[in-house]
């Protein structure tokens, strides 16, 4: 993508959307290509297709005038990642160079122009924090990845998809309950403290400091029609890019998912 136009002499606006649909075959069902021709983003992150490639079919896989790219899990119906861009990218680059994470279809980047897009689905803790090691791990590898893209290329990075982490006690409804829960604790949000300290910045909260929504709710208790929620699903940014982007959205109208998809439309 090229954010400037010399022709015309003007910034051009760029709509990347991050989704994660919890099942790209289910969600397909329920009016996917719709939701894509409708909000017609540059660029679709989405995360958990839970599926393979060879399992996908042109109704998923071609939608209106997108390439799309998908990166799988080893295991069959886990985890995995897919980015549907208008532009066809420079390079896409499957997952972030270490097996342990790149086995579960963790991340998927497109190279542009000016910059990389990143669709990353980040670990589950797990009940008792019994996978906690494992996340941590993958958070360093995930900014180690993107340091290095910045280094080498001198390009803008967005960090898109579901970070299972609530950041803050506004992220979520119940913090308290929650601060050793998964998806809240203390090491968690450390880790996204390292993110941020390292330059990068939340898009969302950076230009929405005090607003109160939420990006994903639990199927049970009828937890999304009362707004009982947590924000996990981020667009993270390095300094640079932010001072393109004009607006952060969490798109809560849109439905099909337990999540709901998360935007950013630059200057």
């Amino acid at each position: 993508m090229t954010w400037y136009n010399v022709q015309n002499k003007r910034w051009i606006k760029i709509n990347i959307i991050s989704w994660n649909v919890n099942g790209i075959r289910a969600i397909s069902k329920k009016g996917f290509d719709k939701f894509v021709l409708e909000y017609n983003p540059n660029v679709l992150c989405i995360q958990e297709t839970k599926a393979q490639l060879d399992q996908l079919g042109e109704e998923i896989t071609q939608i209106g005038n997108y390439h799309s790219y998908f990166f799988s899990a080893q295991k069959k119906g886990y985890s995995s990642v897919a980015i549907y861009s208008k532009e066809k990218p420079i390079q896409i680059i499957e997952g972030i160079g270490v097996q342990e994470f790149d086995d579960e279809g963790r991340v998927l980047t497109a190279e542009y122009k000016n910059c990389f897009v990143l669709s990353v689905y980040a670990p589950n803790a797990q009940p008792e924090l019994s996978r906690i090691a494992y996340r941590e791990r993958f958070n360093d590898a995930l900014l180690a990845f993107t340091d290095k893209l910045q280094k080498d290329q001198g390009k803008d990075v967005f960090i898109c998809g579901d970070l299972n982490v609530a950041h803050n006690e506004i992220d979520l409804t119940n913090p308290g309950p929650n601060k050793k829960n998964p998806g809240f604790s203390d090491q968690e949000r450390a880790k996204f403290n390292e993110l941020l300290n390292a330059g990068y910045i939340d898009t969302f909260r950076h230009l929405h400091p005090t607003e109160v929504k939420y990006s994903w709710w639990s199927y049970r208790f009828s937890a999304r029609a009362k707004n009982i929620g947590w924000r996990i699903d981020y667009v993270v940014v390095n300094k640079d890019a932010m001072k393109k982007i004009k607006k952060a959205e969490i798109l809560n109208e849109v439905l099909g998912s337990d999540h709901c998809p998360v935007q950013i439309i630059t200057k």
